[in-house]
């Protein structure tokens, strides 16, 4: 498909806290546009405080597509992700729209607009194996023998992150190529739709006051409330929904391993360091362009200009 047939979209990334949510809706209120989710913990129901999902308020007269579509124990992953947003974003489009894709979650961006890798299938036997040595050794084990079978992808990966740990080990194990060695050779070039990938530029320290802010709101606002009643509806912390940043944590404070102020303090810690993690990603993403996220009049001229080219 030569590039002016594309369809558009705008992609509005961020790390947490970069005020993604706010200018979205300030640009589909003035663009008359739609807002498609790309944040992997927004998709799930009932996990709304912790995830920083739009408000009531904040969706009003809105269009938003992929908030709330799976349960905290249903699988979903990027390719999952990539095959109900692309019907979506053409359906936009094909109305003659805007299509805002808006969130933190780099890899569902990149399979949006790149598409996917194939990689082996999963070995349920290996897979049993290194989830049992993950639960006996912890995930930092793990996550240290990752880091000697493939550094680059290791470097990119938390240590906390047992699931994608385990998949980026699996990999190795069941293919010539590390996992990093899969992603470039695929390079994500199954480009179906044309963006315009504008990602917001907060300094590190006004960054890093947000986040700390914000934590303590999300707990005076009902996050420890919200954690319980997942608890309460059988949802287990061993869920790879319920061990996401600020539902991990609260656990730990309801089962009393935690002080409330011990939960909060780490909490911010392991929020300013995902949004390095994810101001990193962006970074070495090509294409990406940097914009103040105060700056509303040039973010829409930078979309208008997107828009025009080749019409």
């Amino acid at each position: 498909m030569s590039e002016d047939k594309r369809p558009k979209v705008i992609v509005i990334a961020g790390p947490t806290a970069s005020g993604k949510t706010d200018l979205a809706v300030d640009l589909a209120r003035a663009l008359s546009a739609e807002i498609v989710n790309a944040d992997a913990m927004q998709v799930y129901r009932g996990m709304d405080i912790g995830t920083a999902k739009p408000t009531h308020r904040e969706q009003r007269g809105i269009s938003h597509h992929l908030l709330d579509v799976v349960n905290p124990d249903e699988d979903f992953n990027a390719a999952i992700y990539r095959r109900m947003a692309l019907p979506i974003v053409n359906e936009i489009c094909s109305k003659g729209k805007t299509c805002l894709v808006v969130g933190g979650t780099g890899l569902y961006i990149r399979g949006l607009i790149g598409g996917l890798m194939e990689s082996p299938p999963s070995d349920p036997e290996l897979r049993e194996r290194l989830r049992m040595e993950c639960e006996i050794h912890g995930t930092a084990k793990l996550h240290e023998k990752l880091e000697s079978l493939d550094p680059e992808r290791a470097e990119r990966i938390h240590p906390n992150d047992g699931v994608r740990i385990i998949r980026a080990i699996e990999i190795n194990y069941l293919s010539d190529l590390r996992s990093s060695d899969l992603m470039k050779r695929h390079g994500f070039r199954e480009r179906s739709l044309n963006a315009l990938k504008l990602c917001l530029h907060v300094d590190r320290e006004d960054l890093y006051h947000r986040i700390n802010e914000r934590s303590v709101k999300m707990a005076d606002k009902g996050l420890i409330e919200e954690t319980r009643d997942l608890l309460k509806k059988g949802y287990s912390p061993d869920l790879k929904s319920m061990k996401a940043i600020g539902y991990r944590h609260m656990i730990r404070y309801l089962q009393g391993e935690w002080s409330l102020e011990e939960t909060i303090t780490k909490l911010k810690r392991d929020t300013r360091r995902y949004a390095k993690r994810q101001s990193t990603w962006f970074r070495a993403e090509p294409g990406i362009i940097w914009v103040d996220p105060k700056d509303l009049d040039m973010v829409i001229k930078k979309i208008h200009l997107f828009l025009s080219q080749g019409t």
